[in-house]
């Protein structure tokens, strides 16, 4: 109890100061987890659970440290140090998975700044190879994807994770099928937004899958909502893939007819 106090007490210091001062107030308190935790491994959240770092040591000031954590992460961000900020990312999660914004942020900081981190690193992007720029980003890519893939067994049926997902396979890993297949994965996740559902159709027209796409955006236009934009987007979509299939006239899509709001059904 006592060593749980003093990690609180040190906590709440470290959340009222900031530069140089939070420098060494963070020392006693990686001291006091080291000497719970002399054989700490971080190799994933889960394993870090699984010493009972989170409930045995933090027990209920797990938040308030991990926020602390995040803290000092974003000052080695800014420092660009990639060890550091990449053992601090398995740290923070580990002390409190619950946090969406630990693992979304974190994937986007493995996958893109970690990368831009390596290039300049090795010379800048002038210097460095298009080829080896692309294995550096596909690296980092995949780092991303695994921490999200964790993220998964403590969020399960997120729409928000798999959406991260397919971002990151679009983006770095130039995956145009696998993006896809992750926004229809996050589109199944209950209350997923509806752009993951149209973003899914654009990636199948652009993979030259146009039949599939249309049959899709047919089923999904009468579920969107009328006043949102997108309801007219998608079915612009769907005309032009009527015309780039030569769809017959009597063939193509009918818009359900919706009625106005304070007047009678026809």
């Amino acid at each position: 109890m006592k060593s749980k106090l003093v990690v609180f007490a040190v906590v709440l210091l470290g959340l009222t100061t900031t530069g140089a001062a939070m420098r060494w107030i963070e020392a006693p308190l990686w001291t006091t987890i080291r000497a719970e935790q002399p054989a700490l491994r971080l190799e994933s959240a889960g394993a870090a659970a699984g010493q009972g770092v989170t409930l045995g040591l933090l027990g209920g000031f797990r938040a308030i440290v991990a926020d602390f954590t995040w803290l000092r992460l974003h000052v080695i961000w800014e420092q660009r140090d990639l060890p550091a900020t990449e053992t601090l990312l398995r740290l923070v999660t580990a002390i409190d998975p619950r946090p969406l914004y630990f693992w979304t942020n974190g994937a986007r900081i493995v996958a893109f700044d970690m990368s831009a981190w390596r290039i300049a690193a090795a010379g800048g992007y002038d210097a460095v190879p298009a080829e080896q720029q692309e294995r550096i980003g596909a690296e980092q890519a995949r780092l991303a994807i695994r921490g999200l893939d964790e993220a998964m067994k403590f969020h399960p049926g997120n729409a928000t994770l798999w959406i991260e997902r397919a971002n990151i396979e679009l983006n770095r890993l130039h995956d145009t099928a696998a993006a896809a297949a992750s926004y229809r994965r996050a589109w199944e996740q209950p209350g997923a937004p509806y752009y993951a559902a149209r973003l899914h159709a654009e990636l199948l027209r652009r993979l030259g899958r146009k039949a599939e796409a249309l049959a899709w955006l047919v089923k999904l236009h009468p579920q969107l909502p009328p006043e949102d934009e997108g309801t007219e987007v998608v079915l612009g979509r769907i005309r032009d893939l009527e015309r780039e299939l030569a769809v017959p006239t009597l063939q193509t899509y009918r818009p359900p007819v919706r009625k106005e709001p304070g007047k009678p059904g026809g």
